[in-house]
């Protein structure tokens, strides 16, 4: 299991599989590495690809820290460690939801660090209601008692998602939550809520300044095509900014594609080529 030091000692995990282009794939806020399970395999086919991902302070395998730390700022600060630590000078950054703040973030303060940028449903203009969803279920353990039973949930409750097989939400479930004999429990620390609801670490940065400083670099968009935190006017508005970015709307799903949708490949592709 790879792991590395944080400036304040907090150890984070993370994955370095393949060989060439290094692409750095940043997960959604209380997700981990297991975000890009699915399209990983479609990376690591390609030549020359060097795919790695990092669990952020706080979730997954990393070490649990001051919630205090729990911000895009210091997430973006680990990223540069980790670089620094794996001896990359630059790398592309695939952002999912939190990921792409977190990129954005990169493109403002080390932009000089980055090949390239994509961002999977997410902008610079987060939506209310999928905020307030995020804000009900942080840092709460689910209800359910088994992985099944969760995944049984999600397949009814996210019908928004279309063709999705069961077998895919029971994986899904397994990558956020643990089965213990009193039910599930989260993968990450139940202190982000308490991070996240506090305004005044997270949500009072100019996030249309972040995204310019894009600028010049390989831009990605992808959303979903009901997303609830990335909504289309935000999206045109994005595309608009950057006419020559790689983008499309993914259909039959919500926050977030999970990327290896033909519609997402075929950004992805574009984008690799363009790095």
């Amino acid at each position: 299991m790879a792991k590395f030091t944080a400036a304040d000692g907090t150890q984070l995990y993370y994955t370095d599989e393949g060989f060439g282009l290094p692409i750095l794939a940043l997960a959604g806020l209380t997700r981990n590495t297991g975000d890009f399970d699915h399209v990983a395999p479609f990376l690591l086919k390609k030549e020359a690809i060097r795919l790695i991902r990092m669990d952020y302070r706080g979730r997954g395998q990393s070490d649990w820290a001051d919630p205090a730390s729990y911000t895009i700022q210091q997430e973006a600060a680990d990223v540069i460690l980790l670089l620094d630590h794996l001896n990359i000078d630059k790398a592309a950054i695939l952002g999912t939801s939190r990921g792409g703040l977190v990129a954005m973030m990169l493109a403002f303060t080390f932009k000089d660090r980055l090949l390239g940028v994509a961002l999977n449903d997410i902008g610079p203009q987060i939506e209310a209601a999928g905020l307030s969803v995020i804000k009900d279920y942080i840092g709460c353990n689910p209800a359910h008692a088994t992985l099944a039973e969760a995944a049984d949930f999600r397949a009814r409750a996210w019908s928004h998602f279309n063709g999705v097989p069961q077998g895919r939400w029971l994986h899904e479930v397994s990558n956020h939550f643990v089965e213990t004999a009193d039910g599930l429990v989260i993968k990450y620390d139940p202190k982000l809520r308490e991070a996240i609801l506090e305004p005044s670490t997270q949500f009072n940065l100019n996030l249309w300044a972040l995204y310019d400083a894009i600028a010049n670099l390989p831009l990605a968009m992808l959303r979903g095509d009901a997303s609830d935190l990335l909504s289309a006017i935000t999206f045109d508005q994005m595309r608009y900014r950057r006419p020559d970015a790689h983008a499309a709307t993914v259909s039959g799903r919500g926050h977030v594609p999970f990327l290896d949708e033909p519609e997402s490949l075929a950004i992805l592709d574009s984008w690799i080529l363009n790095l």
